[in-house]
């Protein structure tokens, strides 16, 4: 195959930068003893000759330039065999249990004549791949099957077919990693890569540099042997499943937005609490439902779901999502001293979207009594609550920005505590988030709404069993100091607005 060869002529590009490497350290060391030979037999600079203190200074200077070579290469020789190459963030799986998904590979792999993967782990990203076995970089006998990485949402949406033909060139890809030269020249690169990554592996500046320079060198090669490498695989692969690939590769788009949806704006505001979701791919799979449920251009998704989901291969579904969902917690936010604490969906109306409403009214709360802001000072003490009454008579009054300012400030004073991991927004947009949860509240306090999930866009305000919109009302009143909208919602709602709003769950 064309794409075969191609990869084989990266392949030797990019080895022959490390054989140019080698013969550059190797090269003054040769000059030296070939020069010290010449001494001892007298070829080269004889004792008593004319030249023979040229000679020698000669045969001084190579050696010396022989020895700084040779420590170089010994030194960068190190930080390869030192350097640990990145370790994805994964579940391994074994094979008792997922057995059906093994099996299902193995086949994939014996009708592509292709070494069956050596593992199976499972990702929380929406991307598959094959990763080298671990063990050491500098190896140079033949080295085990690649380990097949697979993004653990396809297991949850895709059908089980889908996932066959969605597999069949990532597996078909396990016969470059056979080959000893592509094998080799992948090992090399990701030496030079975890040589630089290693920030505990110490060597001279100028060890740092020589790495720099010989993956620069080749670096283009590099990237060229894996796009033949890929090129070459999804040729092989089109023997098997095309035509269900394609409607695969549909679903991978749909499946990294239910994904990146479900996870900023559900598990994000479960994470800030400490609450930890253990079923993030069930839930990606509740979200792309209810996508396909409003969407109309997504109603053919429907369909599908009457088909086996490819999650049915693992024995224990389950129990792989809520390792998976660990995984994905402690990959994409800082863990809280005291430990993630589990959390079902039934529970999340409650310990997330309620808990998080105190949060954000008692942050407000604050920010209205801090000293500095104008308005009357409360004769009720904080634990009272701010109530929706003065609240909304300080936005009449035109003091969203003193109050946005205010409360930019205090979160800003909590970020040095504790570092945010959500981006940085502006004192008006925390304003309007934080006067929401507080309407929420004392809505929630009043029995007139309850909290719910919503499974696109995560913490919602329930009234009567519908999605209540506040954003409108309460635009208007911070932006144009316009209360009578949501005056007239809360009072619809039997919500009074002197009573103190409940800052504790």
């Amino acid at each position: 195959m064309v794409a075969v060869d191609a990869a084989r002529t990266h392949a030797q590009a990019v080895l022959r930068v490390r054989g140019r490497a080698l013969a550059a350290a190797a090269l003054p060391a040769a000059l030296a003893a070939v020069l010290t030979a010449g001494r001892l037999t007298g070829r080269i600079g004889a004792p008593g000759s004319p030249d023979a203190a040229a000679w020698d200074a000669v045969r001084l200077v190579v050696a010396a330039v022989a020895a700084l070579g040779l420590l170089l290469a010994a030194l960068v020789t190190r930080s390869h065999r030192r350097a640990v190459p990145p370790v994805t963030p994964a579940v391994r799986l074994d094979p008792a249990a997922a057995p059906e998904l093994y099996r299902l590979i193995g086949d994939l792999a014996e009708r592509l004549e292709v070494p069956a993967p050596s593992a199976v782990e499972l990702t929380p990203d929406c991307d598959s791949w094959l990763e080298e076995a671990p063990g050491p970089l500098h190896r140079h006998h033949e080295p085990p099957a690649p380990v097949l990485v697979i993004g653990s949402p396809f297991l949850w949406w895709m059908r089980a077919g889908e996932l066959r033909a969605l597999l069949a060139p990532v597996v078909a890809g396990a016969a470059a990693s056979a080959d000893p030269e592509i094998a080799a020249a992948r090992r090399f690169v990701r030496s030079l890569d975890a040589a630089l990554g290693d920030r505990h592996r110490g060597p001279a500046a100028l060890v740092d540099r020589i790495n720099r320079a010989l993956l620069r060198s080749c670096r283009e090669h590099s990237a060229a042997l894996e796009h033949a490498v890929a090129a070459a695989a999804s040729e092989q692969a089109k023997a098997v499943d095309y035509g269900l690939r394609i409607a695969a590769q549909e679903q991978v788009g749909l499946a990294y937005a239910g994904w990146d949806r479900l996870l900023t704006r559900v598990a994000e505001p479960a994470w800030r609490l400490g609450r930890h979701p253990t079923h993030l791919n069930a839930g990606v799979v509740a979200a792309l439902t209810e996508l396909s449920r409003r969407d109309r251009l997504a109603d053919g998704y429907g369909t599908r779901l009457g088909d086996r989901p490819a999650c049915d291969l693992l024995e224990e579904p389950g129990r792989i999502d809520a390792e998976v969902s660990r995984v994905a917690a402690a990959l994409l936010h800082e863990e809280p001293a005291t430990g993630w604490c589990d959390l079902d969906w039934a529970d999340y109306p409650c310990a997330v979207v309620d808990r998080g409403w105190r949060a954000q009214a008692a942050a407000l709360h604050a920010a209205l009594d801090r000293p500095g802001t104008p308005g009357d000072r409360p004769s009720a003490g904080p634990a009272d609550g701010p109530s929706l009454a003065r609240l909304l008579a300080r936005l009449k009054a035109g003091e969203s920005e003193q109050l946005a300012a205010a409360l930019a400030g205090q979160v800003a004073r909590a970020a040095r505590v504790t570092p945010p991991t959500a981006p940085v927004r502006s004192g008006r947009e925390l304003l309007v988030e934080h006067i929401t949860a507080t309407v929420c509240c004392a809505a929630v306090d009043a029995g007139a709404a309850t909290p719910g999930l919503d499974w696109l866009d995560g913490p919602v305000l329930l009234t009567a069993g519908r999605r209540a919109d506040l954003g409108p009302a309460v635009c208007a009143a911070v932006e144009q100091g316009d209360d009578a909208p949501l005056r007239a919602w809360l009072e619809s709602a039997g919500v009074r607005l002197e009573r103190p709003v409940r800052l504790s769950g």
